[in-house]
């Protein structure tokens, strides 16, 4: 739960999956150009097309996706200290454990008893600096400054063939091939993240990538 504006401490301005999350938006968005072009048929002018799409697309969603960061913390902050009023003034038992728990994660909230809810209510409620309104500060800043590169870089890596390579149609599976690779890296991250099945975690990553730029093609993203 947020205690510090209330804000929860973090070693970097983004989390990894925050991070990975904003490489695949932009990988996957992208792709949906690369994938949507029809190669056997394109010539300079129609892969230029692409070129300008794909990268004007991610760099308009990067700076989008920076500013709904901003928003985001803005607005989980505001919770928190709505929560914060909240528990001070109450004394049952029963509310003050709901609410804990619910700004807990739950592995947490399960192990606690109801004297440790009731301790942390009166540590949360001895809190005297509190301000009057939720603010951002220059880290939320810096993290959302942050959010924009990796958005927009990720769009390089798919698109790149297409700039050096006269074969449209070779240029596309180039392109087709190191998106598979960044989608496994991708998924191989979080699985490293979370401790749990590296391989399969990048494997399912690949599948689940490719699965998102055919529903986005198909809905004409």
């Amino acid at each position: 739960m947020n205690t510090n504006l209330p804000s929860k401490p973090r070693k970097r301005l983004l989390d990894p999956i925050e991070r990975i999350s904003e490489v695949l938006f932009g990988l996957i968005m992208a792709l949906s150009f690369t994938c949507a072009m029809s190669a056997a048929e394109s010539g300079k002018e129609e892969v230029k097309t692409m070129l300008i799409g794909a990268i004007g697309c991610n760099i308009a969603w990067g700076l989008i996706d920076g500013v709904i960061y901003l928003i985001g913390n803005l607005t989980q902050r505001a919770h928190g200290l709505a929560i914060l009023r909240t528990l001070r003034n109450t004394t049952d038992p029963r509310e003050t454990r709901a609410i804990i728990s619910d700004a807990l994660p739950p592995v947490v909230g399960q192990t606690m008893s109801d004297d440790d809810f009731e301790g942390l209510r009166r540590k949360l409620g001895q809190i005297s600096d509190l301000p009057a309104v939720p603010r951002l500060g220059k880290d939320d800043v810096l993290g959302a400054v942050g959010v924009f590169p990796l958005c927009f870089l990720a769009t390089f890596p798919v698109v790149i063939p297409f700039m050096f390579m006269k074969n449209a149609l070779e240029a596309l599976r180039v392109s087709n091939g190191i998106a598979l690779i960044m989608l496994f890296l991708a998924g191989y991250s979080l699985g490293r993240y979370a401790e749990h099945r590296l391989w399969r975690m990048g494997l399912s990553m690949m599948l689940l990538g490719s699965g998102l730029v055919a529903l986005t093609i198909a809905l004409g993203g």
